[in-house]
């Protein structure tokens, strides 16, 4: 039922995400969020963002922020930072990814996604098949209409919580399964080997 919703990943933080292994399997734009993915909400670019940045350009990612936010909040975060940005998105909205990857100059297949929020963030990337991660809101304490939200996305989030430990259940269970499959023939082999060494030395006598 809420499937679409689902984020392809979760992370606790922005800045646990492996970036490096991103580049390694091959993607080259990164789209972030900014409020609450990168800073706590209407803060500027702090130390922590302005390294991760750094690092970014550095690994060879192309950068755009994304942000339903209007220009004056989006250039102000932006002035430390120096990517492309799209401001009033309207995510979910799929016009807004297209752009920023036509900025970056990349496509859906080697473009990340990373965002806090489901029903813009993360369902505008999957309605479109971008990868993308959820992550943890740095700031708990939010505006009411966000705080409304946060109540329906727990909701999806249980359910996905469930589907993923029962994908987790079910390969405990197959590898279960194939181990047991491997020690049978194993047995098997053991016993067919003795066997017919047994009708071997019975031939010599």
């Amino acid at each position: 039922m809420f499937e679409k919703y689902f984020p392809d990943e979760t992370v606790s933080s922005t800045y646990d995400i492996d970036y490096e292994k991103l580049y390694a399997d091959g993607y080259r734009g990164l789209l972030f969020d900014i409020d609450n993915t990168l800073v706590k909400h209407g803060e500027g670019a702090d130390d922590r963002a302005k390294e991760l940045f750094l690092r970014l350009k550095k690994i060879g990612f192309e950068c755009c922020l994304i942000s339903n936010n209007k220009k004056r909040r989006v250039n102000m975060f932006n002035e430390d930072i120096g990517v492309h940005s799209v401001f009033n998105a309207h995510k979910p909205a799929a016009k807004g990814y297209y752009y920023a990857m036509e900025l970056m100059n990349t496509n859906l297949n080697n473009t990340v996604f990373i965002g806090d929020q489901l029903f813009t963030d993360i369902f505008g990337a999957k309605r479109i098949g971008m990868k993308n991660y959820l992550v943890s809101p740095i700031n708990k304490r939010e505006e009411i209409q966000i705080v409304i939200k946060r109540k329906l996305e727990n909701v999806v989030l249980s359910e996905y919580r469930a589907k993923i430990k029962a994908k987790l259940r079910k390969r405990e269970i197959e590898k279960g399964i194939q181990n047991q499959e491997k020690h049978e023939i194993r047995e098997w082999k053991k016993k067919r080997y003795h066997r017919l060494k047994m009708q071997s030395d019975d031939m010599a006598q």
